[in-house]
């Protein structure tokens, strides 16, 4: 997969993956994620995907609607990617946090409903439930921070707060914050997700 890789400051802080949303590069995110842990390791990824020429990780059929058997096959090809990146980076596989956005943190979030222990926690900015209707591995001892809008066009708020009850059932400790804004991602979302993130 098309990625970047910053080397930390700290080796003992985790080293996070960084997910962009739809049409986003393995860029994206990187300041973001200096913003929330200013020493950690940078594992910037760009997704397989492309929808009208704009990168995504996984397929859709329309407007909020999954096609799962790709998100499935780009989840198992994401998890087969962070093992191969722990060993070529050098860092510690079970010391990973993923910061998602949007289509990136739907493909966190089906990481987290696919694999156990494929993060130690996750950010995930303005989220979608992956699927329904599955069982999901333990995730005790699993840390999920939700960012999510009040007046999201995209992401009802309805699906931010399915995907928390989801999660918790399945053992996450899970904080979700809220702004009165759409889509974008804000300043003072992102600050809420870094103090979070000391807590962890």
């Amino acid at each position: 997969m098309k990625h970047i890789f910053q080397q930390g400051q700290n080796p003992n802080a985790p080293t996070l993956l960084l997910l962009h949303g739809t049409g986003g590069t393995e860029h994206d995110l990187i300041n973001i994620g200096k913003m929330i842990s200013p020493n950690s390791n940078l594992l910037g990824v760009r997704g397989n995907v492309l929808e009208n020429g704009m990168p995504r990780f996984f397929r859709r059929l329309a407007e909020g609607v999954f096609d799962e058997e790709d998100l499935v096959l780009r989840t198992e090809e994401l998890i087969g990617f962070l093992e191969e990146s722990a060993k070529e980076y050098q860092f510690d596989r079970n010391n990973v946090v993923a910061i998602g956005y949007s289509n990136g943190a739907n493909i966190a979030g089906s990481l987290l409903f696919h694999y156990q222990d494929s993060l130690k926690a996750a950010i995930l900015f303005h989220p979608m439930v992956p699927r329904r209707g599955i069982e999901l591995p333990d995730l005790s001892g699993t840390s999920v921070f939700i960012g999510a809008g009040k007046n999201d066009p995209l992401c009802p708020p309805e699906e931010s707060e399915d995907l928390m009850e989801i999660l918790q059932s399945a053992g996450a400790h899970v904080q979700i914050h809220w702004e009165h804004y759409g889509h974008q991602l804000t300043r003072s979302e992102v600050g809420k997700a870094a103090k979070w993130f000391l807590s962890i």
